[in-house]
């Protein structure tokens, strides 16, 4: 058995996309997300990442979220938390805004003072 087959952490299979951003470097690289765990994650996607090197993860619903690459395979590589985060919140759909619908499509909302208005 490798190391990675000794894994401690539930983890939970799926695909959601991701911005990476490495420390120290401005630049995002979006990456695909396949499993995901409130302690890290795996990542897929051509970044150019070392092992050790800290970055900055933005997963839906959770935001920024600070790690270090754990290991590197191929076009993969994981990514260890440096906090705890809640898995389930990047499962769940993308809140709406409170006031999400757009000004154009609201009905317009009288604001004449009526007893301003002649009678006719």
């Amino acid at each position: 058995m490798t190391e990675l087959d000794h894994r401690q952490v539930g983890r939970d299979s799926l695909f959601l996309m991701a911005d990476v951003r490495l420390a120290g470097a401005g630049d995002e690289h979006r990456v695909k997300v396949r499993n995901l765990s409130g302690g890290g994650m795996m990542a897929e996607g051509h970044v150019k990442v070392t092992r050790g090197a800290k970055l900055e993860i933005n997963l839906r619903n959770i935001g920024w979220v600070e790690g270090v690459v754990a290991w590197i395979q191929e076009n993969r590589f994981g990514i260890a938390f440096l906090e705890d985060i809640d898995p389930k919140l990047a499962r769940e759909p993308v809140m709406a805004k409170v006031d999400s619908t757009p000004r154009f499509v609201k009905p317009v909302l009288a604001t004449i003072d009526p007893a301003r208005l002649r009678k006719i």
